[in-house]
């Protein structure tokens, strides 16, 4: 089978090329590079069965002859990050909205299928814990940036959901939460990388606000593994689904924990939301999904524990 990744050099996209290479598939990717990195697929470069295309999902000539070519998508490619998302606020949009009706469009014109990874910011500061797939949504204003990442994701489900619905263009959609492992950069915000590298560094780590935000990290092989599972399985067409750990753990808590891991000798500091992105800066106090639909559809089952997956992410820095 041929498969094509969007967003395929990022971090999530180039553990997938993994498992699908592995698998015998032929895969294609095409990143733009702006959150991704040749870095994280050059051990890929040399199977002939891979290829990269340095270009946007904007792009639309490349973007369709891709798609023409391939027999699955996964869409991963999108403006990620709280910080990227304040800094680069227009940009983010036309990814994250146009992009995605660039990909259903012409997963559509040649019927392929297509899983589209959505997010846990999808659920906004609600605080009906743990979030299931069919609660309500509860968003702040429009004149605070982050939360226009939670929209226009939002956009890009009802879009899916769409073309499921009036074209049958077989669609899963996965909400992803707080996915984590080897090859994540910490660059914008990511939180297990940042504390891994300052700890290790012996630097001080950064907290914003007041650390009893809690949070629940998945290990991207899991992720990955349940990817795969849910594109192959037809009655997951048409459906959304969480995805990820449903274990939390305060970011102060975790701060605490990589320190004794790497026996670090970082202070914690803490900084206020505004002062790291933006006035009137709001956050979400707690983030868990609800793990029972995934598990009743495909048998999902985190295998990676937290201390498994920092002591991975540990050796990855250490290297």
């Amino acid at each position: 089978m041929k498969i094509l990744i969007t967003g395929g050099a990022g971090f999530i996209g180039s553990h997938l090329s993994e498992k699908l290479l592995q698998a015998g598939h032929k895969v294609s990717i095409i990143d733009n590079l702006s959150t991704g990195s040749l870095e994280n697929i050059k051990h890929l470069m040399d199977n002939p069965n891979f290829s990269d295309t340095i270009d946007s999902i904007l792009n639309q000539d490349v973007l369709e002859a891709l798609i023409k070519e391939c027999d699955q998508i996964y869409h991963l490619a999108a403006a990620v990050g709280v910080k990227y998302i304040i800094d680069n606020p227009l940009l983010s949009l036309k990814t994250n909205i146009s992009g995605t009706e660039n990909v259903l469009e012409f997963a559509n014109k040649y019927k392929k299928k297509v899983l589209v990874a959505s997010t846990s910011e999808i659920y906004g500061k609600s605080d009906a814990i743990p979030f299931k797939e069919d609660a309500d949504r509860l968003l702040g204003s429009t004149s605070i940036s982050r939360w226009s990442y939670s929209c226009a994701k939002a956009v890009d489900e009802f879009l899916s959901l769409a073309y499921y619905r009036e074209k049958k263009l077989p669609v899963v959609i996965v909400r992803c939460f707080n996915t984590v492992g080897p090859r994540q950069t910490g660059q914008y915000g990511m939180v297990i990388p940042k504390f891994v590298k300052s700890a290790l560094l012996d630097h001080p780590i950064t907290i914003f606000g007041d650390g009893k935000q809690s949070r629940c990290f998945g290990d991207v092989c899991d992720v990955t593994d349940g990817m795969i599972k849910l594109m192959n399985d037809k009655k997951c067409e048409g459906q959304i689904f969480n995805i990820g750990n449903d274990t939390p753990i305060t970011i102060e808590e975790l701060a605490k924990k990589i320190m004794k891991m790497t026996s670090s000798k970082s202070k914690i500091e803490y900084v206020k939301y505004e002062d790291a992105f933006e006035e009137g800066f709001e956050d979400m106090k707690h983030r868990k999904p609800d793990l029972t639909k995934i598990g009743e559809f495909i048998g999902y089952k985190p295998k990676h524990n937290l201390d498994k997956i920092l002591e991975r992410i540990i050796q990855y820095f250490e290297k």
